[in-house]
């Protein structure tokens, strides 16, 4: 059973830093293994985009944050595309680096940033496992990285006021409190793994094998990314 770091009132701020150094040391090292052409296989949760440019995209968020620049719409569509084509002309091996680097240098900072940088870090662990499933990989939206995953997923959905739910994890010790605490709302209930709560919470398809079950809650409603 995995225990989670627990989800309390009071963030953590050595959780970013350390979700993406466990993603670090684990995904790029497959990824150097890979040849060329698996960069160019299309991820289904992000149309549009192959392998190579969610890892593009990435990289360069990570190295946004690391050189602080962040103008006037970042990362909107838009600038996303722009970031990918900057990176056109680059090898796979350099945004590899440059991911590498990222994720080493970007989360102390994140950490540091109170919790406004914090999605950066859950989504980059969820853009792994896009590229996990894209690859045919096991391991997707779980992993060693899942407990400060589960712990990010927690603040984010509290600070954000997000729809209250309270979720009973099959390979998860301790239940979680995620959303808003106001107690306006009933808090919703799912039951299943931790994997397919992310994948909810992401926006990703869900296994039509997974099954979980929701109440009091639409699935749409838990997308923390939508808009």
């Amino acid at each position: 059973m995995t225990t989670p770091a627990d989800v309390h009132d009071v963030r953590d701020p050595e959780v970013p830093g350390r979700l993406l150094a466990v993603e670090r040391d684990e995904l790029v090292p497959l990824l150097r293994s890979r040849s060329d052409g698996d960069f160019a296989l299309p991820v289904a949760a992000c149309p549009d985009w192959t392998v190579r440019d969610v890892l593009a995209h990435c990289s360069s968020a990570l190295i946004r944050v690391v050189e602080n620049r962040f103008e006037d719409g970042v990362f909107s569509p838009a600038s996303n595309d722009r970031d990918i084509a900057e990176r056109a002309d680059w090898t796979n091996a350099r945004i590899l680096d440059e991911l590498e680097r990222g994720m080493t240098e970007a989360g102390p900072l994140i950490g540091r940033a109170g919790g406004a940088l914090d999605a950066i870090a859950l989504g980059e662990w969820v853009h792994a496992g896009d590229v996990r499933v894209a690859l045919g990989e096991p391991g997707a939206y779980a992993g060693r990285g899942l407990p400060d995953a589960l712990a990010l997923l927690g603040t984010l959905t509290r600070d954000r006021g997000h729809v209250p739910l309270h979720a009973d994890l099959d390979d998860v010790d301790e239940p979680l409190k995620l959303g808003e605490v106001s107690g306006e709302r009933p808090p919703g209930r799912f039951i299943g793994d931790a994997a397919t709560l992310v994948r909810l919470y992401a926006g990703r398809p869900v296994d039509d094998a997974a099954g979980y079950e929701l109440a009091g809650v639409e699935a749409g409603e838990l997308n923390l990314f939508a808009g």
